[in-house]
């Protein structure tokens, strides 16, 4: 095993580069499909795309947006646009039209950078839609493509680059010099629960500082390999992944779209050592074909979101050392995590542990701000290494922050004696039983204790006398029997939970049937819907 390394010096992205480049130059950093670069060839070609951005007329303080699968070019143009002083924004893949249009409006994109198509996606046609983009999209002004097709006018991403030559070293020395640590540096869509995504601001510190500490919690060392299949455009891809791997001298091992076996044939070929993932992938995996064939071996540690039963299955398929991480993209990504390898291991997974060093954190009652007792739930809120607020949303960041300058995660969450924090659920989704709340997280948490239960839900449906009852839409175990679950729930429930958070109502359901997003994620807003209101 390698040496840890030392906490960078640097608090700038172009700093970090340079000097990741000096210290590091051999190691590799960069894996994606054929090409590779180590730490000094990543350095001098996103100099090189810098370059570019400026000899085509992009400046310091210009928003420039990333739309494209997982390719090599997303963070040679991440990393490019923060050296310059410009603020990258990331831009979802799954984007539609409509959202894409929002996006580069209200984030003030000057130039878009994308690749011609993702998966069924095809963007040179969507653009097309958004035509003409003098009067629909007018501060948008430049484009560059990655593929064969871009609209007319379009540059090359290799053309971009070669327009770099009539830039001298001196002058992109002097702007990568001007940035400073505070500047703003991203911008990442996310939609949350608002009608509009908001524009999160990221800046350069952040980006590094709590990236480091989260990878030392994880015992990242130079020339561990991540394996990144997670879209770069989420905060788990281009926040953790990838400032994590530079500020550690790791490499980032590009998967351009989740599959299964793919995934086992590059964590095999590129002997990744860190899973970055959710458990619905690892379970992909262990149930792919190609799973007994492949040697997961590599695999040490990593992070994710999971009930102890999903996190499991990552640890079955190699990653013994796997963190279970809770934060925001407001909160640069994780404010906590548990130490996969030397926490006790009832918290380790069952937990989202502690918070990370130099982050403020509090459990409070959401109304009063009260702190909450050892076991008490209340709203988990975040200060220091936090969003500087939501872009051009003065509104919604006057919500977001309490006076004493916390952000409210809208999360639930309690300590126990040791300073663990437990995740309770969403503020938003407590249940409201004749005027007594209830937390879903708790119940869900009990219902998984069953054997029969795989994963649950719990949700509120209307009801004419208590307001809301709870609900539990239920995913059971293979080979179970659901009238008989069902009975024996209602049962073991009844004598552990107080009347008001037992579930009235059941549905049951396939895994493969339960409602997702395009991204995977299970839609909560449509469990509702399974059921049907008494009376």
């Amino acid at each position: 095993m390698m040496n840890p390394a030392d906490m960078p010096k640097s608090r700038t992205i172009p700093s970090l580069l340079a000097e990741q480049g000096e210290r590091y130059g051999d190691y590799e950093a960069l894996v994606a499909g054929d090409q590779r670069y180590t730490y000094r060839e990543l350095w001098r070609e996103v100099r090189a795309v810098a370059k570019g951005l400026l000899a085509t007329g992009i400046a310091p303080g210009d928003h420039v947006a990333i739309l494209m699968g997982n390719k090599a070019e997303w963070i040679l143009a991440d990393l490019a646009i923060c050296s310059i002083g410009a603020v990258m924004v990331s831009v979802n893949t799954y984007v539609t039209g409509a959202e894409l249009a929002y996006i580069l409006n209200h984030s003030d994109s000057k130039m878009l950078i994308h690749a011609d198509r993702f998966l069924k996606y095809d963007y040179v046609e969507i653009l097309a839609g958004l035509e003409p983009f003098a009067d629909n999209l007018p501060k948008l002004e430049k484009f560059v493509h990655v593929g064969e097709r871009g609209r007319a006018g379009s540059l090359s991403f290799a053309e971009l680059t070669a327009a770099g030559v009539t830039v001298t070293d001196e002058t992109l020395d002097a702007l990568a010099s001007a940035v400073a640590p505070d500047d703003l540096t991203a911008l990442l869509y996310t939609s949350g629960s608002t009608s509009t995504p908001k524009g999160v601001q990221l800046v350069h510190r952040h980006l590094i500082e709590n990236m480091w500490h989260l990878g030392s919690r994880m015992h990242v060392v130079p020339g561990d390999r991540f394996w990144a299949a997670v879209s770069m455009f989420w905060a788990l891809g281009c926040e953790n992944i990838l400032f994590n791997a530079l500020t550690h001298a790791g490499a980032v091992v590009m998967q351009e779209y989740f599959e299964a076996g793919e995934a086992l044939r590059l964590i095999e070929a590129e002997a990744c050592t860190i899973f970055h993932g959710s458990p619905n992938m690892a379970e992909a995996m262990l149930e792919h074909p190609d799973w007994p064939e492949r040697d997961l071996s590599s695999l040490r540690s990593g992070a994710c979101v999971g009930t102890p039963e999903q996190i499991q299955r990552i640890v079955e398929l190699g990653a013994t050392e796997i963190c279970h991480v809770y934060g925001l993209t407001e909160t640069y990504g994780n404010c906590n995590l548990t130490d996969g390898k030397l926490d006790p291991r009832d918290k380790v997974h069952a937990s989202i542990g502690r918070r990370v060093e130099g982050v403020e954190q509090r459990v409070v009652d959401p109304q009063t701000l009260t702190p909450c007792k050892p076991g008490e739930t209340g709203e988990i809120q975040v200060r220091g290494r936090v969003t500087k607020g939501y872009y051009k949303d003065q509104d919604k960041n006057e919500a977001a922050f309490t006076k004493d300058g916390f952000f409210r995660t809208g999360d639930l969450g309690s300590y126990d004696e040791d300073g663990y924090l437990y995740f309770r659920g969403r503020l938003k989704e407590l249940i409201k039983s004749g005027g007594i709340s209830v937390s879903p997280a708790e119940v869900e948490e009990t219902l998984m204790s069953h054997a029969g239960v795989k994963l649950a839900f719990v949700v509120p449906v209307p009801d004419p006398v208590r307001n809301e009852i709870v609900a539990a839409l239920v995913v059971p175990s293979p080979g179970t029997d659901t009238a008989v679950l069902e009975s024996e729930l209602r049962k073991s429930l009844g004598e552990t939970l107080s009347s008001y958070k037992t579930p009235r109502l059941y549905h049951f359901m396939a895994e493969e049937n339960l409602p997702r997003t395009a991204t995977g994620k299970v839609k909560r807003a449509d469990i509702p819907g399974y059921f049907r209101p008494p009376g």
